[in-house]
């Protein structure tokens, strides 16, 4: 990786450390396996829910 794009990924690990993280993350693993939860916690609003499926009506003869 070019060392420029290494400093970049440096300083966003800091910044998200220092926005998400009383401590630091032990390592990218568990940085990301945060991101991608807390994604899920704010984008799950937005899921849209399965229609409800109507239940068939018989008739009686």
């Amino acid at each position: 990786m070019p060392a420029e794009l290494v400093k970049a990924h440096r300083q966003l690990d800091r910044a998200v450390d220092a926005a998400y993280s009383k401590q630091k993350f032990s390592g990218d693993t568990d940085r990301v396996a945060f991101l991608f939860e807390r994604y899920q916690q704010l984008t799950a609003p937005f899921d849209p829910q399965p229609p409800k499926r109507r239940k068939k009506l018989t008739s009686s003869s």
